[in-house]
């Protein structure tokens, strides 16, 4: 059987806006749009020439009126819509001048990611609330972390199914792995380590080596090693999640 022709990808820009409570904005899509009446993070497409925090930047001044101060890279991942098969870069911003307010016609709600959530969901949002319930600061030791399970890089390279439990993370040291725990469904990934810890015998990536990874990630990404919660913020910068510290007994 020979395939047709790939989809033409629209590249959409996804705002992820966080107020000091924990709670995140959603907005419904008017009448006349595609899934109607489905709630969504705001945002929109990317126009050529521009990157994502641009475009970012325009479209919630545009739907909301508000300005962002920054935005932070999170992950980035395709969906197949009846419509229009999208690669969404969802970004994370918890700074804005002004309230936001419906430009267009849409309802807009702030609500906590494990409760409350108003329905019905686009389906490209339902991942990413999912993913918000993770820990900024994340303990792990060996095959486990705080939440669940963990894939070591050598069984993760080799495994035909995810650890069970309601999450499981992996251990990633490149762009391969990372893929490979987002296709066996794995919900988060840690890369490292950061800095260099006495006798732990790896070599250090640093920011730089994390941030190429986390360019385009389909998962939240955990920065370990020699980090602490001083680090968060930094990590943030560079497209990670949050960061992960060792425990031991």
């Amino acid at each position: 059987m020979t395939e047709g022709p790939a989809r033409k990808v629209t590249e959409v820009a996804v705002g992820v806006m966080i107020r000091a409570d924990g709670a995140v904005l959603l907005a419904d899509r008017p009448a006349g749009k595609p899934y109607a009446g489905y709630w969504e993070f705001p945002g929109g497409k990317i126009e050529p020439g521009e990157s994502v925090a641009d475009a970012l930047a325009r479209e919630l001044r545009e739907e909301l009126g508000i300005a962002i101060a920054a935005s932070l890279p999170w992950v980035t991942f395709e969906f197949d819509y009846p419509h229009a098969y999208v690669r969404l870069h969802f970004e994370r911003i918890y700074d804005w001048r002004g309230t936001p307010h419906a430009r267009e016609g849409q309802r807009l709600a702030f609500c906590h990611a494990g409760a409350g959530a108003p329905t019905p969901l686009l389906p490209a949002a339902v991942p990413a609330l999912r993913w918000l319930q993770l820990p900024q600061v994340l303990g792990f030791a060996g095959e486990t972390s705080e939440v669940g399970a963990l894939l070591t890089v050598a069984r993760l390279r080799v495994a035909e199914t995810r650890p069970a439990g309601e999450w499981a993370g992996a251990y990633a040291t490149d762009t391969e792995d990372i893929k490979t725990a987002a296709r066996l469904q794995c919900d988060f990934a840690l890369v490292g380590p950061i800095l260099s810890e006495a006798g732990s015998g790896e070599s250090a990536m640093g920011w730089p080596g994390f941030a190429r990874l986390a360019q385009v990630t389909p998962l939240p990404l955990f920065a370990y090693g020699g980090l602490d919660a001083s680090d968060l913020g930094l990590a943030r910068q560079h497209g990670a999640h949050g960061i992960a510290r060792l425990t031991r007994a």
